[in-house]
């Protein structure tokens, strides 16, 4: 099924059906998974996702705030279609914006996709629920140049565009795949890659391990960290020691803090 747009280059009315059709895109995850597309916000964002590989069906743009010559740089053969000042606010998220929107096409986040390298290094996440979280994930991903990222049980399509928007672009920088927590554990044990679970239970410090292997770091929820399968799984169970009055950290710090660590042992 695609989004139906007539051939009209301007755009001013959010009453039309196909800005209509952007907003479910934009709200709905059953349009997204039915549509095979989802809205990309930013210059910077449409820049990584084209680089990333992704293709861009249609540029939107508000000409107050980009040219159409700039936009037709990051359009790639896309259509364009100029907005109004009012259709682009129903439109946009962010507060500060770039007046440039584009519709993309998904990607498939299979795990036999993932291509790895001899010795990767890979986090996974487990049921990370929060979009805010799941954004800086990939944000730190990216800053450490992991194999790949992997949500294993997902409570959402990667595409929601709080994950497009928080991850600032990473979600496209990454390698990035999702499965079930038994289909996760099989791929990396078939691999013989390493699995370093952070949990509370039958645990040793972080930094006593050795990560300079074929590894996976695996992360879990703050409230109820990780399951059953993921720590009876483990190569070892770790912990980050914890000096205060709390037994645990906000995800993505934690992650941050195992994946340099990591880093920090090869040689970053």
């Amino acid at each position: 099924m695609q989004l139906s747009i007539s051939k009209m280059k301007q755009i001013n009315s959010i009453q039309n059906p196909f800005i209509k059709s952007l907003v479910l895109l934009q709200e709905k995850p059953k349009a997204r998974k039915q549509l095979g597309t989802f809205l990309i916000e930013g210059k910077r964002e449409i820049s990584l996702a084209l680089k990333g590989g992704y293709e861009m069906e249609t540029i939107l743009f508000l000409p107050e705030l980009i040219s159409e010559t700039e936009t037709r740089l990051l359009s790639k053969n896309a259509e364009l279609i100029e907005i109004s000042k009012e259709v682009y606010q129903k439109l946009a998220y962010r507060d500060t914006t770039e007046g440039i929107l584009a519709i993309a096409k998904a990607k498939s986040m299979q795990l036999s996709d993932l291509k790895l390298s001899k010795n990767p290094l890979i986090l996974v996440a487990e049921a990370t629920e929060k979009p805010g979280n799941i954004g800086a994930l990939l944000r730190t991903a990216d800053a450490a140049n992991l194999d790949a990222v992997i949500i294993a049980n997902p409570k959402g399509d990667l595409f929601n565009p709080n994950i497009v928007r928080s991850s600032v672009g990473c979600l496209f920088t990454n390698q990035v795949a999702s499965g079930t927590s038994n289909e996760i554990i099989a791929f990396l044990k078939e691999r013989n890659i390493s699995i370093y679970c952070a949990t509370l239970q039958n645990s040793t410090p972080y930094h006593t391990q050795d990560y300079r292997t074929p590894t996976a770091l695996v992360v879990g929820t703050e409230a109820s960290g990780l399951t059953d399968e993921w720590r009876n799984a483990a190569t070892q169970n770790i912990i980050i020691p914890m000096q205060g009055e709390i037994d645990s950290m906000n995800v993505s710090v934690a992650a941050a803090i195992l994946i340099f660590e990591a880093k920090r042992q090869r040689g970053f």
